[in-house]
């Protein structure tokens, strides 16, 4: 392969190749795997340029959200003008809210895709962390691998983030595959979660790497808090259910591969199935691997996992990284194209497990904008998993906000999953199975099983006076809570 004949760049040299208007594509899936040394750089470049009167602000793609190098520190410094397909970051949620950055939500699974075809136009600068790039244009990545191998396919100009933290050893878990152009896509030939259909490595043109940039800062990502009453409750409410899938044959002895999305709700469900000996040790094909997911692995639980990206805190890094031997077998990380792909889920019959902020009577569910307008994060990788699922659980709080807010209303203000995909509801109160359930039975099943006991009455006196129909609804108040919510701050004031 030969040493690797690239110039070395400072971070500030390297942010000099991305200027005004460029369309910049980072690696990484959550924090893991983003760049952190030129995006910094970049934003001190912004601020720079700003203060001398000049424009500066980029068209910014990543494979999902990043760490705070990138679009805090981006957003901050006023330096997006546009950004997809997922965010995670409070300044630039409120550049966006506010109208400042337009932003493009996009099911992770469709964003390769896109840049492979041009859809959202050419890639100009690609910044992608490694732990190694060769002379013959190898590319060995960190964490996360998310878009990372088509950004390095179609970027004009390439830089490398060379992370002394990360373990070189992560190429023993990274399978790298690329799907062909339609009409010429064959199966994908994933039969299992461990799988492996492709190489340890991303390629690149020598020729189009600009340099390389040193870094040894570790991902970041914080720990998640021990799970609250809320959420050990919601938990239990699934691993129940599950487990009575299991007696009744629909899932069989041997178990299924579970997909769980980000966050404290999903970690608390996870938890709670490694601990319950009526659940059998269990694979997961899913985009991200948590804190929660390491220790299952670790005690047995957890045969395996296929992932996108090792999302773990520093602490439990450092731990995967000292026993490699163990982990570089159960692990696989794959690109988000695959890892989110929509046959791959559907073949394997997987379990997904995911979080919503709302849902209404008929199972339609809201996971990403407040009242329908104020962005939280975007849909992400949920509806790749929820439309494709042999069941899909979708779970939250029944109220928020001391009771301002209700987590179950006549109407979602947003639609993310429509109720032809949502099968199975949950919050704190219980769990209402709606498969095989028409309209009004789900709106029954829903506020009897999962709406807060204090919501019920407005709920069913709502019911009671809709206009008949396959899905009954008042259209003069269906959306009656979410007005007097943006009006006076609670649904009920």
């Amino acid at each position: 392969m030969g040493k690797a004949p690239y110039p070395v760049l400072s971070a500030a040299e390297a942010a000099a190749f991305i200027n005004h208007n460029h369309l910049v594509g980072l690696s990484g899936f959550t924090a893991a795997g983003t760049p952190k040394a030129v995006p910094a750089a970049l934003a001190k470049r912004a601020q720079a340029e700003h203060a001398a009167g000049r424009p500066f602000r980029i068209r910014l793609i990543t494979g999902a959200s990043t760490g705070p190098d990138v679009d805090d520190a981006l957003a901050a410094a006023d330096a997006i003008s546009w950004r997809a397909p997922y965010q995670g970051s409070k300044p630039l949620r409120d550049r966006i809210n506010a109208g400042q950055c337009e932003f493009v939500e996009m099911h992770l699974s469709h964003v390769p895709q896109a840049i492979e075809f041009g859809f959202i136009g050419p890639i100009d600068v690609a910044v992608v962390e490694a732990t190694e790039v060769t002379a013959d244009g190898r590319v060995y990545l960190t964490t996360g691998s998310g878009i990372s191998p088509s950004l390095l396919r179609h970027a004009e100009k390439v830089i490398i983030e060379i992370n002394a933290y990360s373990s070189p050893r992560l190429a023993e878990m990274h399978d790298v595959a690329l799907l062909p152009p339609p009409p010429a896509r064959s199966p994908i030939p994933i039969t299992e979660p461990l799988e492996r259909i492709g190489t340890p490595f991303a390629f690149v043109d020598p020729k189009r790497i600009v340099g390389i940039v040193h870094n040894e800062a570790a991902d970041g990502v914080p720990p998640f808090t021990a799970p609250d009453a809320v959420s050990q409750a919601i938990a239990g409410h699934v691993v129940s259910f599950l487990h009575n899938e299991m007696l009744t044959g629909r899932i069989p002895k041997e178990f299924l591969p579970l997909q769980a999305g980000v966050g404290n709700v999903s970690n608390a469900v996870m938890a709670a199935l490694g601990l319950d000996s009526r659940i059998p040790p269990f694979a997961m094909y899913t985009e991200v691997l948590q804190d929660a997911q390491v220790a299952l692995l670790e005690s047995g639980r957890m045969t395996g996992a296929s992932t996108c990206a090792l999302a773990v805190s520093n602490g439990v890094m450092d731990r995967v990284f000292s026993r490699m031997d163990f982990f570089a077998r159960r692990i696989v990380l794959r690109p988000q194209e695959i890892s989110n792909n929509p046959g791959v889920v559907r073949r394997l019959g997987v379990i997904a497990i995911n979080t919503v902020l709302e849902m209404d009577l008929y199972g339609h569910t809201n996971s990403t904008h407040v009242a329908g307008t104020q962005l939280v994060n975007a849909i992400g990788g949920s509806g790749d998993f929820t439309r494709n699922a042999y069941i899909s659980i979708q779970m939250c709080p029944s109220i928020a906000k001391g009771g301002k807010i209700s987590s179950v209303v006549p109407m979602v203000s947003h639609v993310d999953h429509n109720e032809h995909s949502v099968q199975v509801l949950v919050t704190e109160q219980g769990l209402a199975d709606l498969r095989g359930l028409g309209p009004l039975a789900r709106a029954h099943r829903i506020i009897d099983n999962c709406a807060h006991p204090s919501i019920r009455p407005l709920l069913r006196e709502y019911l009671g006076r809709c206009r008949q129909g396959h899905i009954p609804h008042d259209l003069a108040t269906c959306l009656a809570w979410h007005q007097r919510l943006a009006t006076t701050g609670s649904m009920f004031a």
